[in-house]
């Protein structure tokens, strides 16, 4: 499972861009022409505090706002359910208009751009916790029919080809000797995952994917908490697609992984 301690961050940015905005656009047109004539109430000229800290900051928050609203946002992967694809550690940077530009807080998209495909990685807001931010590869697309029984993937009637590597080897803190990678491809999309071969059964079932919604799994796949477990993520719950790996830190030696930075996701 991958989730964040939720901090509403883009609210913030939100109010302190308004607030700094309308200071600005007061002094701008009513508070600087006063001051500049004297004719301000206690006959002072100099700049107040607020105005100087309001023009200063403007500027900064309207652009990191806008950056991370509508173009890419950082995100930190703190649990294995992508593992191997994504290690506890790796800070991502998401395509925030992958699947649409929306509003800041009230997420209303105000211009369709695209819609996942299969095999994208893809950060959403949990269905049953909107406050927190999952990470999960798309499987099922609006109307797909998709069956996981015992270990394999079969999507609308056809089985989803997946190849033996290589025992998994051990990476920070996570390891266990009865995982195997696999190699996986979802139609133009080649991807590992994790299995372990010690759990003879896997969650599973017969899913069909309805409208406007989509069907998720980890690659972690005995280690994932996905639509197999608490159903379909709505289409208005999209937050972007993952993109790269900016940073990695290894929380067992304390130290950035120079390995991965620059790690293109697929």
């Amino acid at each position: 499972m991958n989730k964040s301690i939720h901090f509403d961050l883009e609210l913030v940015l939100v109010i302190g861009t308004l607030l700094t905005g309308v200071i600005w656009l007061i002094d701008k047109y009513y508070w600087r022409p006063r001051r500049e004539a004297g004719d301000d109430e206690k006959g002072e000229r100099a700049e107040p505090w607020y105005v100087e800290y309001a023009r200063s900051f403007f500027p900064v928050l309207l652009v990191v706002l806008v950056l991370r609203s509508f173009i890419v946002e950082p995100f930190r992967i703190p649990s294995g359910s992508m593992i191997p694809t994504l290690m506890v550690g790796d800070f991502i940077l998401v395509n925030k208009y992958a699947y649409g530009i929306r509003l800041p807080v009230v997420h209303t998209k105000i211009i369709d751009v695209g819609e996942p495909k299969r095999g994208d990685v893809a950060v959403f807001r949990y269905p049953r916790n909107p406050d927190l931010d999952y990470i999960k590869r798309v499987i099922g697309l609006p109307g797909d029919h998709i069956s996981y029984r015992n270990k394999r993937l079969v999507i609308n009637g056809e089985v989803i080809p997946k190849q033996y590597l290589h025992p998994y080897e051990a990476r920070d803190e996570y390891f266990s000797e009865h995982d195997e990678v696999y190699l996986e491809k979802l139609g133009d999309v080649e991807h590992k995952v994790l299995n372990n071969k010690s759990r003879t059964r896997s969650a599973g079932g017969e899913y069909v994917v309805p409208d406007g919604h989509y069907f998720v799994m980890g690659d972690n796949r005995d280690n994932s908490n996905d639509s197999r477990f608490w159903g379909f993520v709505p289409e208005e719950n999209l937050v972007g697609r993952a993109m790269v790996i900016w940073m990695h830190w290894n929380f067992t030696r304390n130290r950035v992984d120079f390995e991965r930075i620059g790690t293109v996701i697929h």
